[in-house]
């Protein structure tokens, strides 16, 4: 572990909480202290080095399945952004995904990671972006479900339907996110078990815990500088082995939005269209999209 980790995250590492099914994410837990908080992540196996970035409302556990076949011939490691699953939540943190992108080179730097692999989703997307298009020489590829690094008009009215008082309670006391939005993203939301849904929910439990989640929301709206720069950036990754992942029954971050978007960014990019599958193909497409990542990696293996 990095020495800059303090003998309270230390201390931290050793607990559990009770609500976390350990036969579903088996993973020991560790902390890195970034910008004096403790941000948590897993870091299992042993290989070529596979970060893994999640979006909102989840958390690491999203990519449990993925650690747990993959960790067998790579190093997977996957963080919790600051606000998130079993990272600290400070409630006077800057939740912007600049902020956030900021805590991931931060992250990296701290891991010494090197010649990495970025696996993302959602909200990961930008945050992950960020990073890669400001070191490309530090990315070998990319795997990429679901997301975006671009503002789109329906996206920018989602930001400012919810940047208002009722739409701060929403968030806040009510949990709205991870209570309507995770189940309304799924293609067939009877895939989303109750146990599997508790697991988003409990880190979520209080209207501390759920400042990042309204952060990033309102943060969809406003940022188009920042996604600019990401956009005109793009192309230094181009010639990087891409995987895009698309689960085509996302109701939220639409297939005929920003799949033509990818497709202009990146023309050699693979793109795998799953049918079936909502927003979170890692829930409801494990196998299939596991598939899929195994054979990419084994084929862009030098």
């Amino acid at each position: 572990m990095n020495s800059t980790v303090n003998t309270e995250a230390k201390a931290i590492q050793r607990l559990s909480p009770e609500w976390l099914d350990k036969a579903e994410y088996p993973f020991e837990s560790r902390f890195q202290l970034i910008e004096g908080h403790a941000m948590h992540y897993v870091d299992e196996g042993q290989g070529d080095i596979l970060l893994m970035v999640h979006g909102t409302p989840v958390w690491s556990f999203l990519y449990r399945h993925c650690i747990k076949h993959l960790s067998a011939h790579y190093r997977c490691i996957a963080l919790d952004h600051l606000g998130f699953g079993l990272s600290d939540k400070p409630n006077n943190a800057d939740y912007t995904p600049q902020a956030h992108a900021r805590r991931l080179t931060a992250f990296v730097n701290a891991l010494n990671l090197k010649d990495i692999t970025i696996i993302t989703q959602d909200y990961g997307g930008p945050v992950s972006m960020d990073y890669a298009v400001h070191h490309p020489n530090n990315v070998r590829r990319l795997i990429v479900a679901n997301s975006w690094m671009w503002s789109l008009p329906r996206m920018e009215q989602g930001g400012k339907i919810f940047n208002n008082a009722l739409g701060k309670w929403l968030y806040l006391q009510y949990g709205f996110s991870p209570k309507v939005l995770i189940p309304q993203s799924f293609g067939d939301k009877k895939k989303l078990s109750p146990t599997v849904h508790a697991h988003y929910l409990a880190p979520l439990d209080t209207p501390t815990n759920r400042i990042a989640t309204f952060g990033l929301v309102q943060a969809l709206d406003g940022n188009r500088a920042w996604y600019n720069t990401l956009q005109t950036k793009a192309s230094m990754l181009a010639d990087k082995p891409i995987l895009i992942l698309w689960g085509m029954r996302d109701r939220f971050v639409r297939a005929i939005d920003h799949l033509p978007l990818w497709k202009s960014l990146w023309h050699k990019a693979e793109v795998v269209e799953i049918p079936y599958a909502g927003h979170f193909v890692e829930e409801e497409a494990s196998e299939r999209i596991l598939e899929e990542m195994q054979r990419f990696l084994e084929r862009t293996r030098s």
